[in-house]
């Protein structure tokens, strides 16, 4: 499957699973860093699950979103 990006303002990216079920957000902390969380639904056929990191940067930040697209995706 793939990830599709969107941007809803200048402190949160978010990437949509194509089949709806899980998201990942990186979002913009006041201190500089940035939160990242997964969030896959109760509905996934791979069951409910949420996780979330925080990092100091935001190259620090995509390698986590880049790891957990690989890891969560589904065929």
């Amino acid at each position: 499957m793939s990830w599709t990006e969107s941007t809803s303002d200048d402190a949160t990216t978010e990437w949509e699973r194509s089949d709806g079920h899980a998201n990942i957000r990186m979002r913009r902390r006041h201190d500089g860093s940035f939160t990242v969380r997964f969030d896959r639904l109760f509905q996934a056929p791979e069951g409910q699950f949420y996780q979330r990191e925080t990092a100091q940067t935001e190259e620090a930040a995509r390698a986590i979103i880049a790891a957990w697209q690989t890891e969560f995706d589904v065929e």
